[in-house]
């Protein structure tokens, strides 16, 4: 099955207070080094979502519908496959973590890691676009949430050790990415 790396790079970075997609990290921006995480990882290709031209970003179908909005508008642009889906802000992210779950024999339309709804894979196939679809038109936008799409796709979830633990910190404030950075 094709394999296809995702980076959620579409959000407004409000908490933040600057675009986290383009914070240095180890000297290059952080979108930059997700993508490479996806590459060493074992992905076919990376797809970036949001309006990022300079990463041929896709641009998010419903303007701020979150990171399933991000997952629909990839979802229109690809065939069938698994989607390894990663924020952008996980600085700390290794692809040996990501191999984990590329790698793992599970039943369900969607893996992830215990206690974590990011990074995840999610098989990309008629089940996956139909719940995106119905997820996306509903009227609650509490609704559409990755929880919810991973709760129509079916879930399996992947035991997860402390220090692995320590990749899955993301950087939604300046507080925690000084922290990281430490």
């Amino acid at each position: 099955m094709h394999r296809i790396g995702v980076v959620l790079a579409g959000g407004l970075s409000s908490r933040m207070g600057r675009d986290k997609a383009m914070l240095s990290w180890h000297g290059r921006p952080l979108i930059e080094h997700q993508i490479a995480m996806l590459q060493a990882a074992g992905v076919d290709t990376v797809h970036v979502s949001g309006d990022r031209p300079d990463y041929q970003g896709i641009a998010d179908p419903v303007a701020h519908a979150g990171p399933l909005g991000g997952i629909a508008g990839i979802a229109a642009n690809c065939s069938d496959g698994d989607l390894l889906i990663v924020p952008v802000d996980m600085p700390r992210l290794q692809s040996a973590l990501l191999r984990q779950l590329l790698e793992a024999s599970t039943p369900s339309g969607s893996t992830h890691f215990t206690g974590h709804v990011l990074p995840m894979r999610l098989r990309l196939d008629d089940t996956c676009r139909t719940a995106l679809k119905a997820l996306m038109a509903a009227n609650d936008h509490r609704m559409r949430s990755l929880r919810a799409l991973q709760e129509r796709v079916g879930v399996s979830v992947i035991p997860l050790n402390a220090e692995d633990e320590m990749q899955l910190i993301d950087c939604n404030t300046e507080e925690t990415w000084r922290e990281v950075c430490e």
